[in-house]
């Protein structure tokens, strides 16, 4: 027998998605010359929100893992004027630029293509692929009959080419009124998927459009325009959630019926991120803003990057969870606990700490000098040696939280109480000794003493250990600051099944998904906190410093996330 040790097994590579399994089989196949092209295809009729985070990851993510020959093109598809603004883009772009992603000058519109589209509506009508259509909104959808009957043709199906070559270019200069014709695919009324039965590819629209002004009065349809926008940026693969799968062979019918495209893409499907506790509609997320439900798009309750960016999530975070869910073709809802804990998780590690009292409560301690202000040696981040130290002042008057005191403790209780002591984070050991309260009964003031001889977390030989410590600031030190805290915007983890098809998802906001506190104190290293800096306050959570609403001198802090998932132990 060989004495040999047995030959380690070979390193497996990380398993591919389904997604990018298809992409690396093409590549090896040499298709399209070996190159990948992807793109994220936002409509610019709202700001982005959690769900397109995934998309973006994937899309841009693939253009990275198979790099050098590779690019994610961002594109906006602005087919719809009415409801497409500047606003819009500008947005999508920061929140595409936040994730870390750069389209380079991979930049396009469909409305860059808006002459080209036109064109290829001409040639269908030329190959008696498209025609006029007079009917009317309501009566389209009458003819298109049901899942379980065919449609009916239109009766303008057989008008000539030349006739539908004139009605079409006389819609384009605008002669007939908004909704008066269409032009239709000619494809299969009695086909079983409903995205075939002769769909609208052109409609009659006299809307002022945000990059075209009044040069077009007829836009093409969403259907119509993505496969092609697809093909003139030579996209090779076009990947899209799983709602679009029934709309595949109508993008397939286009692309293979129009001439001189540059390539021809093929499009694959994956499941949606669908998370509870909040809404991922732009419908309905627009409705938020327009009814005064939240103080707009960038609200930190909002499900939108640009609404968690100023929270304090973080793009890495972002990128974290959007790989942990996966890419596959099942409808899963997934835990809005897990996004927090992907967040929590990335905090961790590069935020400063600092001591902060949201509810403070005023301890004197009666054994220390009255003039006397010492520093304490504080670690900026235990998770980083080399974040360094600060020094905290400390004096004879401090503010602790009022969370941690308890007049009558429960069963169980470790942090203050008469009687009882506690240690002072980083400091040193305190008692309580008397309780002030004014004339209605509260406590308003807390007097103590303290144990010298347990400074810098020592502990004398002999002395019962003390088994709580406490966060802390020096009253005389101390700066006010207006500190938000964020809970779930909705009371139930799936407003939409809640409200049914008959009810308003608006009936479960939650009235407190926001607590302002205006009386914080906290240690004064805060007072020069800038815009857009991540912080732990000491035993109550991470926060940032609010991007909008702080000034100099006067920050604004809101909660990101706790320390632990409360929401789920309540």
């Amino acid at each position: 027998m060989s004495s040999e040790p047995a030959a380690s097994p070979a390193p497996t590579a990380p398993r591919l998605d389904f997604i990018r399994e298809i992409i690396a089989a093409d590549v090896q196949a040499g298709k399209n010359g070996g190159k990948v092209v992807t793109r994220f295809p936002p409509e610019p009729n709202g700001y982005l929100h959690i769900g397109h985070a995934k998309s973006i990851t994937l899309n841009f993510g693939i253009a990275e893992d198979f790099a050098p020959n590779s690019q994610c093109n961002l594109r906006f598809d602005d087919t719809n004027p009415t409801k497409e603004e500047t606003e819009y883009v500008d947005s999508i772009m920061e929140d595409v630029r936040w994730l870390g992603y750069d389209w380079g000058k991979n930049l396009f519109y469909a409305s860059d293509f808006f002459g080209k589209l036109y064109e290829f509506a001409e040639q269908l009508i030329t190959k008696g692929l498209a025609f006029v259509c007079d009917l009317n909104g309501e009566q389209v959808r009458q003819y298109r009959g049901t899942l379980t009957e065919p449609g009916k043709p239109s009766p303008y199906l057989d008008r000539s080419v030349e006739e539908n070559l004139d009605l079409f270019r006389r819609m384009r200069a605008g002669e007939f009124e908004d909704g008066s014709r269409t032009l239709r695919a000619k494809i299969d009324m009695a086909s079983p998927n409903l995205n075939m039965r002769d769909p609208v590819i052109y409609r009659i629209l006299h809307a002022h459009h945000h990059r075209t002004g009044d040069a077009w009065c007829i836009y093409p349809m969403y259907d119509y325009a993505h496969p092609l926008c697809d093909a003139l940026e030579s996209v090779t693969h076009s990947i899209c959630t799983l709602e679009f799968e029934d709309h595949r062979p109508l993008y397939d019918w286009l692309i293979e019926n129009v001439d001189g495209l540059p390539s021809h893409p093929i499009q694959r499907e994956f499941s949606r991120l669908n998370l509870n506790w909040t809404v991922m509609s732009k419908r309905k997320l627009l409705r938020l803003v327009k009814e005064n439900h939240v103080s707009g798009w960038d609200d930190p309750r909002m499900p939108t990057l640009s609404g968690i960016r100023r929270r304090g999530y973080t793009p890495a975070a972002m990128k974290t969870f959007s790989k942990g869910v996966g890419v596959t073709k099942f409808k899963a809802l997934t835990d809005y606990g897990v996004l927090e804990n992907a967040v929590r998780e990335d905090l961790n590690k590069v935020s400063l700490r600092r001591m902060a009292v949201l509810q403070p409560i005023k301890l004197v301690l009666t054994n220390y000098p009255e003039d006397k202000v010492e520093y304490v040696d504080v670690p900026n981040n235990p998770e980083d040696p080399n974040a360094g130290t600060r020094p905290v002042p400390l004096s004879r008057e401090v503010y602790i939280d009022a969370d941690d005191f308890a007049e009558i403790p429960p069963s169980g209780w470790r942090r203050f109480t008469h009687g009882a002591e506690v240690r002072l984070t980083n400091a040193f050991c305190v008692i309580c000794t008397d309780i002030i309260k004014d004339e209605s009964g509260k406590v308003v003031e807390l007097r103590g003493t303290y144990d010298d001889t347990t400074r810098h977390g020592k502990n004398p030989e002999g002395r019962p250990k003390v088994k709580a410590a406490v966060h802390w600031v020096s009253a005389k030190h101390a700066i006010s600051a207006e500190v938000r805290l964020y809970d779930r915007l909705f009371t139930v983890d799936d407003p939409d099944a809640a409200a049914g098809d008959a009810g308003d998802f608006i009936s479960f906001l939650n009235p407190n998904s926001l607590e302002v506190l205006t009386e914080a104190q906290l240690e004064p290293s805060l007072a020069e906190a800038g815009p857009g800096e991540h912080y732990q306050f000491i035993r109550v959570g991470y926060f940032f410093t609010d991007s909008k609403d702080s000034t100099a001198g006067k920050p604004v802090f809101n909660r990101t996330v706790g320390l632990r998932d409360a929401f789920a132990k309540k």
